[in-house]
């Protein structure tokens, strides 16, 4: 099996266009001829990740954040992403990101988190037009059953091992109606409340766009690891479906650059 084999049934299922313009998903480091021996998953490349996956014998790592977002000047290991590079060649491993592709794909992230909370009638939140494709940021869906705020936020805790959670005030609203977004997903709070959820989660919010909006939706800031931490699991599980045989082995290092006391 070739690097190209396994990154065409990733962009079947994530295609390129669905990135949003600032992206970089795709094949970062690594050549599409080379012959997989195994493929790594993980949210972040980091130096650990390069070392796990050379260990492990496996010559390619898919990753969800990209490990070059901006071009590079120069490679000379001056920071981490340089020494990343760096050893991925040296180890002949090549790095492959789908970002927001797999945000915005239709069964893609946000179809994940919202799995994992129990969320049924799981719909894109907004739309992406890209010609015949379908995607678009967030989704929003229902609890089977309402649930009280405080039992809701226990429900998150528990489900996703946060252990603190950001939100605005509590109201005593029943909520039944979630809309979510992984990672950075404040942008879409407007969509969350036009769309009539009773709450919105996503993994960072700033500061002041928790002002105004008690009355009108419970707002929870998870942690952009956090949220997006079972990402490759749903890598995992796309690559076994498409290639029984294919080692694809879950990251064991916890990546999360955050640390809290």
């Amino acid at each position: 099996m070739k690097v190209k084999e396994v990154i065409a049934a990733l962009e079947q299922f994530a295609p390129l266009p669905l990135q949003d313009d600032f992206d970089n998903s795709g094949l970062q480091i690594g050549l599409t001829e080379a012959d997989v021996t195994g493929a790594l998953l993980c949210l972040d490349v980091t130096e650990e990740v390069i070392a796990e996956a050379a260990a492990k014998g496996l010559n390619l790592v898919v990753a969800h954040h990209p490990l070059l977002f901006h071009p590079l000047k120069a490679v000379v290991g001056r920071t981490f992403v340089e020494r990343c590079t760096i050893q991925a060649v040296r180890q002949g491993i090549a790095v492959y990101a789908a970002h927001t592709s797999l945000d915005n794909a239709v069964g893609g992230v946000n179809y994940e988190i919202a799995r994992r909370i129990g969320l049924t009638d799981v719909e894109l939140l907004t739309h992406k037009d890209v010609g015949a494709l379908e995607g678009g940021a967030g989704v929003v869906g229902a609890l089977a059953e309402p649930a009280d705020e405080a039992s809701f936020l226990t429900l998150l805790k528990e489900r996703f091992s946060v252990s603190a959670l950001r939100h605005n005030r509590l109201t005593g609203r029943s909520i039944r109606r979630v809309a979510l977004c992984g990672g950075a997903g404040a942008f879409l709070l407007r969509d969350a409340i036009r769309a009539g959820s009773d709450c919105f989660i996503t993994g960072e919010i700033h500061y002041h766009d928790y002002f105004g909006h008690d009355d009108e939706i419970l707002m929870v800031e998870m942690g952009h690891y956090e949220s997006e931490q079972f990402t490759p699991c749903l890598l995992q599980r796309l690559l076994k479906e498409r290639f029984p045989k294919l080692r694809a082995e879950l990251t064991e290092l916890n990546t999360n650059p955050i640390q809290t006391l």
